[in-house]
């Protein structure tokens, strides 16, 4: 690459050319101009000649594919650097390793007045078992410990940290050496992060943009809200972003509204809506999702957290101030939920009112052909994780152990919402699951469950314009002009078009098709490196290797 090789805060007028432009409005492009901000041209070599002397950088892009920038449309930024800065158990691979990983942080952070961590899943475990209390207690020396699974709905502590706690025992979800979940949860997570001081969460919410940006992600949709995270954790988010480069962040914070002077709070917070994860349910792996019929490994249903008048009242108080709705459900029940709940809004307000909001359900994992239907005709986003599919789905995966087999091959339909006309979102639910945003379009073609499976161009899609159109913008995620210039640069083999149909396939890889490539994103080949992302016309991140 030639020319600017650090990230830059000017707007500057650019020609990108001698490479591959993924636009519709070419499919054959090569070179592209950005000014002020915006794309201005998208065409061929020959005509990128005219507009080299008018420029202030010539890149020379080397072969190199250039590709809308990606929205990750749901991450929890805070939270997500401080596993990044912290003590990730996501790796361990034993009850053991994961001890092993406590006891070498507690001794590396002597002056942590509570340590923090997050990742485990005892689903991956031999032991097939959470930490002990006492093992915890060993491991931290006594300290206080506060360790979220990988699903972040639940977490085991330390004795230490109960102590801190009063009356926590007699909250719901405390049992005795067992991981708390519902108000015991909520109860120590606030007491957990309340020992985040302003450096450290700056820090973190620094180092997940930072790792964002080098992985070609333009935007976050931040998930926040008073049972994840607070008030001044949010705001000193969205103000941060303002101040400094990086990534775009818009903000959504889940609480739950009924009247005109709740809508008005959430938008003094800086919020696009009241949505994200307000919670109708849990989650699978820590048996509080919402079913219609027991779990297969528990008597019971799960937890509900909103009922379908709840969720009424929500969207009819969000669609009258203007603010997008949305919710967190997993479970069919919970799923069901919301659409009954949307259905009697849009009943009340006109179905037309409700459908142009764009409201949106976080995970939506659980649908039957009846959800499906009921998203399409409210006209829902599917904001959706295909990452989950690819870390417990299978017949063999957690979602088995939780649902049986049949079950577990009903979930995370992608081919069928797009079927149906549903919009979908992509996103990584980070720290859940890693940002990781081509393995995230890979999860999605390559479908534990091939009859979900979908076409790497329509996953890339919904990882890059489904994202802008989530927060109601229809003229971004894009490389055309007037489109903002939010865009990523990326070292690849060979583009192809891949679709789960074959005879699809193999007609799209004709050039006379028309239908842009995208890298080869079959499981075991090497995913593209990206050299450069920039949101805006700005550089906020160059490679090493660029």
């Amino acid at each position: 690459m030639t020319e600017s090789t650090a990230p830059q805060s000017e707007h500057r007028t650019v020609l990108l050319r001698g490479g591959e432009v993924h636009s519709p409005a070419d499919p054959f492009a090569t070179a592209m101009v950005v000014e002020r901000g915006h794309v201005a041209w998208v065409g061929s070599e020959g005509a990128a000649d005219a507009f080299a002397a008018g420029v202030e950088e010539v890149v020379d892009l080397q072969g190199a594919l250039v590709t809308p920038a990606f929205t990750d449309a749901h991450v929890h930024s805070t939270a997500t650097g401080l596993a990044l800065t912290g003590l990730d158990l996501s790796g361990a691979g034993s009850l053991p390793d994961a001890l092993a990983l406590v006891r070498a942080h507690s001794a590396a952070h002597p002056g942590d007045r509570i340590l923090l961590g997050h990742g485990w899943d005892a689903a991956r475990w031999p032991e097939r078992r959470h930490p002990s209390r006492n093992e915890l207690d060993e491991a931290a020396g006594g300290r206080p410990l506060y360790l979220t699974r990988i699903d972040v709905h639940s977490a085991v502590v330390t004795t230490a940290l109960l102590d801190l706690v009063p009356g926590v025992t007699g909250l719901t979800g405390y049992r005795q050496d067992a991981p708390l979940t519902a108000d015991a949860h909520h109860a120590v997570r606030a007491a957990a992060h309340a020992a985040v001081t302003p450096r450290q969460r700056a820090e973190a919410q620094r180092a997940t943009r930072r790792r964002a940006a080098s992985l070609g992600i333009g935007s976050l949709h931040e998930c926040g809200g008073p049972e994840i995270s607070d008030e001044e954790d949010f705001t000193a988010l969205l103000e941060l972003a303002e101040r400094e480069p990086g990534p775009r962040i818009h903000g959504y914070w889940a609480e739950h509204i009924t009247d005109e002077k709740g809508a008005r709070r959430v938008r003094e917070l800086g919020a696009l809506g009241a949505a994200g994860d307000l919670f109708v349910d849990g989650s699978l792996g820590s048996h509080t999702a919402q079913l219609l019929d027991p779990y297969a490994d528990a008597a019971h249903t799960g937890t509900a957290q909103l009922d379908a008048a709840a969720i009424a009242a929500h969207v009819t108080a969000c669609t009258e101030a203007g603010l997008q709705a949305g919710f967190h459900a997993i479970g069919d029940a919970a799923i069901a939920a919301v659409a009954d709940g949307v259905r009697a809004a849009a009943e009340q307000l006109g179905p037309a009112r409700v459908r142009a909001a764009r409201h949106r359900v976080e995970h939506a994992e659980m649908l039957t052909p009846e959800t499906v239907a009921a998203f399409a005709e409210l006209g829902l986003t599917a904001s959706v994780q295909p990452a989950f599919d690819a870390a417990w789905g299978g017949d063999e995966g957690m979602y088995a152990q939780r649902l049986g087999v049949e079950r577990a091959r009903t979930l995370n339909p992608y081919a069928g919402l797009l079927r149906a006309g549903v919009p979908l979102a992509l996103g990584s639910d980070s720290p859940v699951t890693p940002l990781d945003p081509w393995g995230t379009v890979r999860a999605a073609a390559f479908h534990r469950t091939p009859a979900h499976r979908i076409s790497v161009r329509a996953a890339f899609t919904a990882h890059t314009r489904g994202g802008w159109r989530a927060v109601g913008r229809d003229d971004a995620g894009t490389l055309v002009p007037g489109a903002p210039a939010d865009y990523a640069l990326w070292r690849t083999e060979e583009l192809v078009v891949q679709a789960p149909d074959d005879r699809v396939a193999r007609w799209s890889t004709d050039p006379r098709s028309g239908t842009p490539g995208l890298p080869d994103l079959t499981p075991g080949r090497p995913l593209p490196e990206c050299l450069r992302t920039v949101v805006g016309g700005r550089t906020v991140y160059v490679g090493p290797k660029e």
